[in-house]
């Protein structure tokens, strides 16, 4: 048995641990006043996209907190110790759904008979979804490319918020109506921005397919080397088959992405110089994760303008 099978398998064993005790701590706690009565709403979110919609929304009357951080990858992140507090902890928890956060939903799901636990995709209607092909009823979980599409899951929160905090649930309702207004604007100067790139070079190529959402909202071809997910694999096939798209079509910059490894994406380009044509990395986008925390990327209205920046500055 290799070192690091035992170690993927101690790894499995302590994380497995690490969530029935999650349960049973939970468990125990049912009936038991939350820190609602004594103070703020305390809220935890899984990805920095989500807290920075319950930020803009609830400002300073809740205490929130994500637990993935910048350059973390969601289809790949392991619960840690420090998860079994924060989640003890908190009052209301927000995850994103359709299969985001793996195996991380299903225990989200049996904690909704404890706490308030709510996947922000949940108002969403199927037919605003993306399919997955290969994998019937499943559903592109990457809604935040798509500022229209991701105003849903600010008002899902927006509801949470209200229903669980009644006393502040006007404050919530005209953040909420501030926020959705700036997302609005943002949708506007995407769409405007992009225009700047010709229809033809119009194509965003990443390492796996997490922009799908934004190619369909904003007129944009997209390409990924693995699936909706980092945990698919790719293979010589899929390279081989990019870089003769990336040649045929003359596209001049490919992306790597902030919480992916930059690998496969430094493989197309290879596969590309080997055959003639030079395509470059025109720069690191925000798929999974936002920037650093307290910097303009570090919230979901920079990220989005940063990504568009980025595109639009290497594809013209």
């Amino acid at each position: 048995m290799s070192n690091r099978f035992q170690q993927s398998k101690r790894q499995t064993l302590i994380t497995h641990f690490l969530w029935l005790s999650l349960l049973v701590v939970i468990a125990g706690c049912k009936g038991k006043e939350t820190p609602t009565t004594q103070g703020r709403l305390q809220v935890v979110t899984t990805t920095g996209m989500i807290k920075d919609a319950v930020t803009n929304i609830a400002g300073d009357r809740v205490d929130v907190v994500a637990l993935m951080g910048p350059g973390v990858d969601p289809h790949l992140y392991k619960a840690t110790q420090g998860d079994l507090a924060k989640l003890t902890a908190a009052d209301i928890i927000f995850y994103n759904g359709l299969h985001l956060e793996g195996k991380m939903g299903e225990v989200f799901e049996k904690l909704t008979v404890q706490k308030t636990v709510v996947p922000v995709s949940v108002s969403i209607e199927d037919t605003l979804l993306r399919a997955v092909p290969g994998f019937q009823g499943t559903h592109d979980p990457h809604i935040w490319f798509d500022v229209k599409l991701w105003e849903n899951a600010v008002k899902q929160v927006s509801k949470t918020l209200q229903e669980k905090d009644s006393v502040n649930a006007a404050y919530y309702m005209v953040n909420e109506k501030k926020y959705l207004a700036t997302l609005d604007s943002l949708d506007d100067a995407v769409r405007k921005h992009l225009q700047e790139v010709s229809k033809e070079q119009r194509v965003l190529i990443t390492a796996h397919d997490a922009f799908g959402y934004y190619g369909d909202a904003y007129q944009v071809e997209v390409r990924g080397l693995q699936g909706i997910s980092t945990m698919s694999e790719f293979g010589l096939k899929d390279v081989t088959e990019l870089v003769n798209f990336i040649i045929g079509r003359k596209i001049k910059a490919i992306f790597v992405e902030t919480s992916v490894s930059q690998k496969s994406i430094e493989a197309v380009v290879e596969g590309c110089k080997q055959k003639g044509w030079d395509v470059k990395i025109g720069g690191s986008l925000y798929s999974d994760a936002m920037g650093e925390e307290g910097t303009p990327d570090g919230t979901y209205v920079g990220m989005v303008s940063a990504n568009t920046r980025t595109i639009v500055r290497a594809l013209k």
